[in-house]
């Protein structure tokens, strides 16, 4: 066997993708990054906020500070304030002069709320965790092996080619059934294509996909309006008077009808809820663009398994309206893009196919590329 010979099994034998074995499905990415950014934000935020503000009222002690009458001992100052932060309603009059109270309660319970908020902007997780995931997790292991297996088949193809080329007696012979054969399709992988138009016909995965991100949308857009609400009724109220003659207290005559209070973390509580407002807002053009990103399809990841031989879903128009399972399938691919071993040896050769001299512009498949590698494209007949 001659050097050339010895040196290009040498090549091709290298080409050949290993096994990967159970390693495949260890550390599959089953949520895009940008949908990863958003769980952490939108649950993270709400909590690490609400951390700090009961940290700061364990610290702190009282949240409230009434001024009780001078005459009253420190234990009865003690009650006025238990009894105001019991109650949080402030008594006031109309134009009229006549008595209105008004709840702040809100105020109480604005810590538990974001803790309400964590809980629902993680609803949207579990529902792709649960109603998704185990159906994308197998449809991206079963797409995944087989376009490494379509390479490893394009490469034992042209092993094949490289022996009947040299055992044919007659070269001009041999390229006119090669190019019989892909014409009438035998290199192709109808398995793969066929799995993948199917999935065009599939809109399971979109739709919790869509519903996802509109469940997102709307905890995002209801947490801002409740925000607003707090900010418009509550939120600028930091001073509330308070009324303790009630029960056994009402007919004692020494209480006033009012005791002025103060809120001692109003400030908190306001920088808590302009922090997650703001960052929300912010998050809603996010949002919107992973659910839009469905609108058009990610050609650049099949565009470069169209080097394989018959693998055209491309150029065959087969890729109808991007709404549909592959287009899911193929955004989470390229998520899981370091686990397609033949992604990064077929861009390779695409981009020597792209530097290319002028004369050798027919290469159109990995298999025309590799048979140039092993010098079969030297004997082909020049038409």
């Amino acid at each position: 066997m001659s050097l050339s010979r010895t040196a290009a099994d040498y090549m091709l034998s290298d080409a050949l993708l290993p096994d990967p074995g159970a390693s495949r499905a260890e550390g599959l990415r089953l949520e895009l990054p940008s949908d990863r950014l958003l769980k952490f934000v939108t649950v993270g935020l709400p909590l690490f906020l609400v951390s700090l503000a009961f940290a700061r009222e364990f610290s702190a002690g009282s949240q409230i500070s009434c001024f009780s009458p001078t005459n009253f001992t420190g234990k009865q100052s003690a009650y006025v304030d238990t009894a105001c932060w019991d109650s949080l309603i402030h008594h006031g009059f109309d134009a009229e002069g006549h008595e209105v109270t008004k709840s702040l309660w809100a105020l109480k319970v604005f810590p538990y709320s974001l803790l309400v908020v964590a809980v629902l902007m993680y609803l949207p997780c579990l529902l792709w965790r649960y109603a998704a995931a185990p159906a994308l997790r197998s449809d991206l292991l079963f797409v995944i092996d087989e376009l490494d297996k379509s390479y490893n088949r394009s490469v034992r193809l042209v092993q094949h080619m490289r022996k009947l080329h040299q055992a044919s007696a007659q070269p001009e012979r041999f390229w006119e059934e090669y190019e019989r054969a892909r014409r009438e399709r035998y290199f192709e992988f109808p398995l793969l294509e066929r799995y993948l138009t199917c999935k065009q016909r599939s809109h399971s995965l979109v739709s919790v996909y869509i519903l996802r991100n509109l469940l997102l949308l709307f905890f995002l857009a209801a947490t801002c309006l409740y925000l607003v609400f707090l900010h418009l009724n509550i939120f600028f109220q930091d001073e509330f008077s308070c009324s303790i003659k009630t029960g056994l207290l009402q007919a004692e005559p020494r209480i006033p009808p009012l005791i002025p209070c103060k809120l001692v973390f109003f400030s908190v509580f306001q920088l808590i809820s302009l922090s997650v407002g703001g960052v929300y807002v912010l998050l809603v053009p996010v949002v919107t663009y992973n659910a839009l990103q469905l609108c058009q399809w990610d050609k650049g990841l099949l565009s470069v398994y169209e080097m394989l031989p018959a693998f055209d879903l491309l150029s065959r128009r087969m890729l109808t309206c991007p709404v549909n399972d592959l287009n899911v399938l193929l955004l989470f691919l390229r998520a899981n893009i370091s686990r397609l071993t033949s992604f990064g040896r077929l861009n390779a050769v695409g981009a020597l196919r792209e530097n290319a001299d002028d004369s050798e512009r027919d290469i159109d498949t990995v298999v025309d590329f590799m048979t140039l590698l092993a010098g079969l494209e030297a004997s082909k007949p020049k038409h």
